[in-house]
C-alpha cells in the first residue's frame, strides 16, 4: 500500500475549518500550497488537472470560493484582467512588486512601509488595522554608456 503524502498546509487550514475534504479538494489545496507564483484559477485548473484528469473547472472554481469565503485563500488583483491567489499569512507582513512587462509577481518584506503607515494613520487619527502594498514597475534598463555586467564564461 502506497503511503500518503503529509498533509498541505491549505489542507490542514480546511480542515482546522471544519471543511470536508474530498479527494478533488485535497488536491487543488495541494496545488495550491506548492504554487509560489500567485496562480489564477485558470493555471490552478490546469495543474490540478495533470494530478486528477477527473477535476472539472467548475469545481475548482466552487472550491476557491470556498476557501477565500473561509479565510484561507486571499485574492489578489495584479492587473491583467484575472484574480490571483495565494494562501491567507496571518501575522507575516508582505508585500508584491508586479513586473507590467511579464505579470511575474516578486514577493518582499520590510518593515519601512508599515511604519509610515502607523505614523500617517496616527497623524490622521486613526488606530492602524493592516496595509496591502503592491508595487507595479517595469525592469529598469542600463544607463547609455554604462557597462553591461559581466556573465561568467564571457570574454571581452
Amino acid at each position: 500500500m502506497k503511503a500518503q503524502a503529509a498533509e498541505s498546509r491549505i489542507e490542514q487550514l480546511c480542515v482546522e475549518h471544519g471543511l470536508k475534504m474530498t479527494g478533488q479538494r485535497r488536491v487543488i489545496a495541494r496545488v495550491l500550497s506548492e504554487a509560489d507564483d500567485h496562480p489564477d484559477v485558470e493555471e490552478l485548473y490546469r495543474r490540478a488537472l495533470s494530478l486528477d484528469s477527473r477535476i472539472s473547472v467548475a469545481t475548482v472554481y466552487r472550491t476557491v470560493r470556498l476557501l477565500e469565503e473561509k479565510g484561507i485563500l486571499e485574492r489578489r488583483d495584479f492587473g491583467g484582467g484575472r484574480a490571483r491567489y495565494e494562501a491567507t499569512e496571518h501575522g507575516r507582513h508582505h508585500y508584491h512588486l508586479i513586473d507590467v512587462d511579464n505579470g511575474r509577481v516578486i514577493e518582499f518584506e520590510d518593515p519601512e512601509p508599515e511604519e509610515l503607515m502607523r505614523k500617517m494613520a496616527d497623524r490622521l487619527g486613526f488606530e492602524f488595522v493592516s496595509l496591502r502594498l503592491e508595487l507595479f514597475g517595469k525592469k529598469k534598463k542600463p544607463a547609455a554608456g554604462a557597462a553591461a555586467p559581466h556573465r561568467k564564461g564571457e570574454t571581452t
